[in-house]
């Protein structure tokens, strides 16, 4: 596929090419774009604003096809080509209801197969639900166990100021073999970042990845400025998907889960019980979360379900087990 584009940010396939724009000018772009070959013939538009990567869209009369690519950004227009489109929805207002629900668990079942298209859906999510809580246009932003950087990536598109922290360099090259833009290597347990010096600090399914989870909120706390607020999302042991990849073989026990995991794929897992992945449930984050003394507790909810489950999280033991996710938001005192 071959399109005349004017660009600042990330693409609508995959396949090779350059993006350019004037010289000095990053401006938001909108184009037309044309195909044919392994796909019916088609015309679009194609739209997208950031820098570096995020996702654009092209609308045909198939509706919204989009599949993220990471390329680069230098001169004027340029044409790419494309090997592979994925549908996805038009972008809308977020919206906690059952559809929600659905698409996210589909994307759920590509993350082993298409990581980018899998974390590209949940960070648009859950960035969209983020904004819901603040104003993120030029917050400074505070990407906890961030990785390859999907999260920046979505954050820095609606124009916020991501820094992605992570311990593990090796996870932070996961994508391209680069470091995400603004990368700072350090632990969660003790983040290297002055005392209120963010607006946001944000975490997606990190906390289950640490030995001491507690020690994590509060660092979460301390970095934010009074009156920022604190996102912490992390998956729950008892729920369908606690042991990740070994589920659900983990609620016969995360070491069983290992050490089936390891026999019938001949490798460990990525995420070992005791070492690299840990049972928490919602019981003591959401008792930290009401006793917090620098932060007042705004919402506690099951991130993916609908919002009328949302007071599930406040029956005791049945939570343990529906909750899937648990989403605590907190506001900075």
């Amino acid at each position: 596929m071959t399109g005349p584009v004017r660009i600042a940010g990330s693409v609508i396939c995959t396949g090779s090419g350059r993006l350019t724009s004037p010289a000095g000018a990053v401006p938001a772009w909108t184009g037309s774009a044309s195909s044919t070959g392994a796909v019916p013939l088609w015309a679009g538009s194609a739209s997208s604003a950031g820098v570096g990567s995020a996702s654009g869209r092209l609308v045909s009369s198939a509706g919204v096809v989009s599949v993220p690519e990471r390329l680069t950004s230098s001169g004027i227009v340029v044409s790419f080509r494309c090997s592979k489109l994925r549908a996805v929805d038009t972008p809308e207002p977020f919206r906690a209801d059952l559809s929600r629900s659905v698409r996210l668990l589909r994307a759920f079942r590509l993350e082993q197969s298409d990581p980018d298209f899998f974390y590209g859906t949940l960070a648009r999510d859950t960035v969209a639900q983020l904004t819901t809580y603040t104003d993120l246009a030029g917050a400074t932003v505070a990407d906890v166990g961030g990785g390859p950087g999907y999260f920046a990536d979505a954050l820095r598109a609606v124009g916020a100021r991501p820094v992605c922290v992570d311990c593990d360099a090796g996870e932070m090259r996961l994508r391209d073999g680069a470091l995400p833009r603004d990368a700072v290597l350090g632990s969660a347990l003790d983040l290297p970042l002055a005392t209120g010096s963010v607006d946001v600090c944000f975490s997606s399914n990190v906390l289950e990845h640490v030995p001491n989870p507690l020690r994590m909120a509060d660092e979460m706390v301390r970095v934010t400025r009074p009156g920022g607020i604190v996102y912490l999302s992390y998956t729950v042991w008892l729920g369908p998907w606690g042991g990740h990849e070994t589920s659900p073989w983990h609620y016969l026990g995360g070491h069983y889960a290992a050490r089936r995991y390891a026999r019938r794929h001949g490798k460990p897992p990525k995420n070992v019980y005791g070492e690299s992945m840990y049972a928490i449930g919602v019981a003591k984050p959401l008792a930290w979360a009401r006793r917090c003394r620098d932060a007042e507790i705004l919402d506690a909810v099951p991130r993916y379900l609908p919002r009328w489950a949302r007071h599930v999280v406040h029956l005791p033991g049945i939570r343990e087990l529906v909750t899937w996710n648990l989403l605590l938001v907190l506001r900075r005192r």
